[in-house]
C-alpha cells in the first residue's frame, strides 16, 4: 500500500527521532522516576504482563532496576544524535519496554504509553536521516505511519473500552465529576457548576475517540487543524483534572511537518551565525601569488565558478541548493 509507505522527508524523520528518544530521557527523570520505588515492595506482589511471563523476565531487583535506568537514560541521549540508528534505536526498545513492564506490572496499565512503544519500535528500521534534509524515504514514511495509527488506535480503542466496561452509563454517569472530586481544579470546580455541562462533555469525549480515524481521510491542512484539536484537548484535560498523557503527546507529533522545526539554525541565527552570511565576508578572499583577480561579468569561466561556490554545502546543516 502506498498510503502506508508515502514517503516523507528525511529531516522529519530524524527532527520525530531526536523528539522521541529525548522524551524517553526526560520520561525517566521527570514522568516516571517512581518506577525505582518498586524496588521496596514485596516480590510477590509483582504480577507481570503478558508479555513478561512469556519471555520471561525476572522479578525486579534494585541492582536490576539500576542498571535499566541509567543504561537507557545514556542510550537515549545517544540515540537522539541520530547516531547507529539501528543498534542504538533496539537498544532503547528494549531496555524502555522492561522498563514499562516493571512499572505496569503492581496492578495499573497506562494506555498513554501504546503510542510511544510502537514508534520506538518502529524507528530503529527508519535508516539514518540528517536534520534538514529534504529528500524522502519510504522506510522513514512507513515508520511515521505505524506509529500514528497506534496513536489513533489508542483514542478508538479507549472508546471501545470506556463502551464495553461501562457501557452507556459512562455516558451519563458520574464520570467526569467523580474526576474532579479527586484531582479536578479551580477552573474544573467552575466548569462543574453549569448544569449538565459534564454530561455533554462524556458524550464529547467518547464522540471525539470514535471520530479520530477521520483524521486519515483529511486534506494535509485539515489533518493539522484536527491533530491541532487533538492536543487542545489534552491541554483542557491537564488543566481540569490534572491527567497527563505525555507519552502520548509525544507519539502525536508524527502527524507534525517537523522538518519546519530547526531549533539549532535558530540558535545559529540569534547569536549572529546566519548560514545565508556564512558565504560573504567583508575581506576579499585570498588568492594564490601571482594570480589576478577575474570580475564575475567577463565570461562563461567566472560565471562557472560562481555556480560552484553556490552549489557547496552550506553550514549549520542546511541542504544543498537554493
Amino acid at each position: 500500500m502506498t498510503w502506508l509507505t508515502e514517503a516523507v522527508p528525511r529531516g522529519r524523520v530524524a527532527a520525530f527521532r531526536t523528539l522521541i528518544y529525548l522524551f524517553v530521557a526526560a520520561d525517566l527523570v521527570i514522568f516516571t522516576p517512581w518506577v525505582r520505588t518498586r524496588v521496596s515492595v514485596p516480590g510477590d506482589l509483582y504480577q507481570p504482563l503478558l508479555i513478561g511471563r512469556l519471555l520471561p523476565l525476572p522479578t525486579p531487583t534494585e541492582t536490576l532496576v539500576t542498571v535499566i535506568f541509567w543504561a537507557l537514560l545514556l542510550l537515549a541521549l545517544l540515540a537522539a544524535t541520530g547516531r547507529a540508528p539501528r543498534l542504538l534505536g533496539w537498544a532503547v526498545c528494549a531496555l524502555y519496554l522492561e522498563w514499562m513492564i516493571i512499572a505496569m506490572s503492581y496492578g495499573k496499565v497506562d494506555h498513554d504509553r501504546f503510542g510511544l512503544l510502537v514508534a520506538l519500535a518502529v524507528l530503529p528500521t527508519a535508516g539514518r536521516a540528517r536534520h534538514g534534509d529534504t529528500t524522502r524515504t519510504e522506510a522513514g514514511g512507513w515508520a511515521l505511519r505505524v506509529t500514528q495509527i497506534a496513536v489513533i488506535c489508542t483514542y478508538f480503542l479507549a472508546a471501545f473500552a470506556k463502551l464495553r466496561f461501562g457501557g452507556l452509563d459512562w455516558l451519563t454517569g458520574s464520570v467526569l465529576a467523580r474526576a474532579i472530586i479527586r484531582r479536578g481544579t479551580d477552573l474544573a470546580d467552575l466548569i462543574a457548576q453549569v448544569p449538565h455541562l459534564l454530561i455533554v462533555a462524556q458524550f464529547g469525549i467518547v464522540a471525539f475517540e470514535l471520530l479520530s480515524p477521520v483524521v486519515f481521510l483529511l486534506p494535509p491542512r485539515w489533518r493539522l487543524a484536527m491533530v491541532g484539536f487533538f492536543y487542545s484537548f489534552h491541554a483542557v484535560t491537564i488543566a481540569t483534572i490534572t491527567i497527563s498523557f505525555a507519552p502520548h503527546l509525544a507519539a502525536l507529533t508524527s502527524f507534525l511537518p517537523l522538518e519546519r522545526v530547526r531549533p539549532l539554525v535558530w540558535a545559529g541565527r540569534l547569536i549572529g551565525r546566519n548560514p545565508s552570511a556564512a558565504k560573504t565576508t567583508d575581506a576579499p578572499e585570498a588568492r594564490p601569488a601571482g594570480v589576478d583577480a577575474v570580475p564575475a561579468d567577463q565570461g562563461p569561466v567566472a560565471a562557472g565558478a560562481e555556480r560552484a561556490l553556490d552549489d557547496q554545502a552550506p553550514v549549520v546543516g542546511r541542504p544543498v541548493g537554493p
